[in-house]
């Protein structure tokens, strides 16, 4: 009777747990108004490789995401181009405490899980540091049935390029650092993601304060 007890706490602990990283967090609403003017942001933007430790606040994550990827139109158009519309990239966000999928459609973030994986998305060493790194990642469900991944993985390269300059002239709007990165060990980086056999990463991107 004592084993079952133990059992049945372990499956309600594990069942809590479940649902911590699959409830959605909410992001405040992102600013829409502002900024830097685009022709002073595009002579500021460049590539930064030395990063503070501080965290990014909520406000300004947020509209970091939305300038990203974010849905700015009806019909859940985005704030980037993609392919056919079918907004197959996702943009996962690594930071010390664990690892979130951005969901545009509800300006929030879904854990994904608790584990700090900021070493595993790069080779250089200043990403284990750096307060987030942003995974770009393929959802090939999305691009449609028949798609081979190895010829659709050119469209989804280009369709993140165009995400990560919209991150670039944000942070340069924002005084924020950033660089881009395709140095990483994809197979070591899917296994700390948990990532489904069906999503390939494309690109990797350092966001956070310039030292």
């Amino acid at each position: 009777m004592k084993k079952l007890s133990v059992l049945l706490l372990v499956m309600v602990m594990s069942i809590h747990v479940m649902g911590k990283e699959n409830d959605l967090i909410p992001l405040p609403e992102p600013q829409k108004t502002g900024g830097m003017p685009l022709m002073e942001a595009l002579n500021h933007r460049q590539s930064s490789r030395s990063f503070q430790e501080k965290e990014i606040p909520n406000q300004l994550l947020s509209n970091l995401l939305w300038a990203a990827f974010g849905v700015n139109r009806e019909g859940g158009k985005r704030t980037a181009p993609s392919s056919q519309g079918k907004n197959e990239i996702e943009i996962y966000i690594s930071t010390a405490k664990g690892l979130f999928l951005y969901v545009p459609e509800e300006n929030a973030l879904k854990k994904i899980h608790d584990k700090d994986i900021r070493k595993q998305t790069g080779k250089q060493n200043f990403v284990a540091k750096a307060p987030m790194n942003l995974i770009y990642v393929a959802n090939y469900k999305k691009a449609g049935k028949n798609i081979d991944p190895e010829i659709y993985r050119y469209t989804s390269g280009i369709n993140t390029g165009f995400i990560a300059q919209n991150v670039y002239l944000y942070c340069a709007s924002e005084g924020l650092g950033t660089v881009v990165r395709g140095w990483f060990d994809e197979k070591e980086l899917r296994e700390a993601m948990g990532l489904e056999d069906y999503k390939g990463i494309i690109l990797t991107q350092t966001v956070g304060y310039k030292k």
